[in-house]
């Protein structure tokens, strides 16, 4: 019997030659990453260890971004005592760079590696044909210590995608929509495979997109198979795959999904659950507070560009505050290089250092009671994004977008020609 992609990197990472699922397994990790939501948790047990060491400093990312920068004395000391531990240690260390998730694509990520990461959307890691998965700061710290931890082979299911998406339609958009579909609890402890030949037609920031918000549906991972658009990605990034594994076709799967690409429309995930998802049309009208485009799931170029395409030539609605925050310094050099910045500050959007922004609903442009926010982040549970008699409605780049600008819940199409 064959395995399918998640399981052929755990057997790898296991040092065996098949894994089935249901079967618990000690794995050698390639990276552990932590951000400043939980290292400070990490710090302090490490430090009441009896014998503390850590097994390969080499393997260690942590990175500053969900309060970036700091919003508090408090938020200050835990991170000065992460900054410090850093150094002392010789630890990977990013602060004010962007958001996590983008800063391992960018950087560190590669084909056929099992990263352990101390946030939920680890998972974008698959985008890379790498299994990516969250995991508390008391699993990380073991991981830390030791080089190792153990993983439950999950069950796999198959989504195959064909065709194209439609002009308008993203990644963002189908995503929510199988989210929608399975539902919150759908993919609980399973690994989410994409495949089939509509993915060739997925740049890698739809792809990150789509892996990104998997946990969303309860997911221990989301895959997909590093082919040549992952390749060249990696590639212009100068590093190398470890290893590039491909799904047998006799690898069993819980279930199998068909997504045809071209029926994908804009949609919107209402408040408060991302499962709750319903064509953007349904939602049309409802006036909004507050718009963000950002986060580890929408930060990146091509969302930039549909943005300020939308916006050049308008103007934010007066009643609204669009926040820009590009998902890594080197999007915002970018964005800076293209223009795009100087067309969202002129049409009246608040543009950001990146960071996790409103996503993280702890510190920049956090909502008030009876507000409503259109987002770009990744969760819309109550008070995700500030107090919780507020409501977040969850679209893509460009439904964000148009929003702020008409002031209320719209598609791109509903916008008016621009004058002259």
């Amino acid at each position: 019997m064959g395995m399918t992609l998640a399981e052929k990197i755990i057997a790898s990472a296991a040092g065996v030659d098949s894994v089935r699922p249901g079967d618990i397994h000690t794995v050698e990790l390639d990276l552990l990453m932590s951000n400043d939501g939980t290292t400070h948790l990490t710090i302090d047990m490490y430090n009441k260890l009896a014998h503390p060491h850590i097994a390969d400093v080499d393997k260690l990312v942590w990175i500053v971004d969900h309060n970036c920068p700091s919003d508090s004395p408090k938020t200050a000391a835990s991170q000065k005592k992460m900054r410090d531990f850093a150094k002392t240690h010789g630890i990977t260390f990013y602060e004010g760079k962007g958001v996590c998730h983008q800063l391992m694509m960018e950087n560190h990520v590669r084909p056929g590696q099992l990263i352990f990461g101390a946030d939920s959307h680890t998972c974008a890691y698959g985008a890379l044909g790498a299994f990516g998965t969250g995991v508390g700061c008391t699993d990380y710290l073991y991981a830390m210590v030791t080089g190792h931890s153990w993983v439950l082979v999950p069950e796999s299911l198959k989504f195959n995608l064909h065709g194209r998406l439609n002009p308008g339609v993203t990644a963002r958009d189908l995503i929510l929509t199988i989210i929608g579909q399975i539902g919150a609890n759908g993919a609980n402890y399973k690994a989410m495979e994409f495949g089939g030949e509509g993915l060739a037609t997925l740049t890698m920031s739809d792809r990150i997109a789509v892996c990104n918000l998997c946990v969303e549906a309860g997911a221990k991972t989301a895959v997909m198979e590093a082919d040549r658009v992952a390749l060249d990605y990696l590639t212009a990034r100068g590093r190398t795959p470890k290893a590039v594994f491909h799904s047998d076709p006799d690898a069993v799967y819980a279930q199998t999904y068909d997504i045809d690409l071209g029926s994908i429309v804009p949609v919107v995930a209402k408040p408060h659950f991302v499962d709750q998802v319903v064509p953007a049309t349904e939602c049309r009208g409802i006036p909004i507070d507050e718009a963000f485009l950002g986060s580890c799931n929408n930060g990146r170029m091509e969302d930039l560009r549909a943005g300020a395409a939308l916006l050049r030539g308008r103007k934010v609605a007066d009643a609204v505050r669009f926040l820009v925050v590009p998902a890594s310094g080197e999007v915002y050099r970018q964005a800076l290089t293209e223009g795009l910045l100087k067309i969202f500050m002129e049409a009246g959007a608040i543009v950001m250092n990146p960071n996790c922004s409103v996503c993280w609903g702890s510190c920049q442009g956090v909502i008030g009671e009876g507000e409503t926010l259109i987002s770009t982040g990744t969760r819309n549970f109550k008070g995700r994004a500030g107090h919780p008699g507020s409501f977040v409605y969850l679209a893509s780049a460009e439904t964000v977008t148009a929003s702020a600008i008409l002031g209320e819940i719209a598609t791109a199409d509903r916008l008016p020609p621009v004058e002259g």
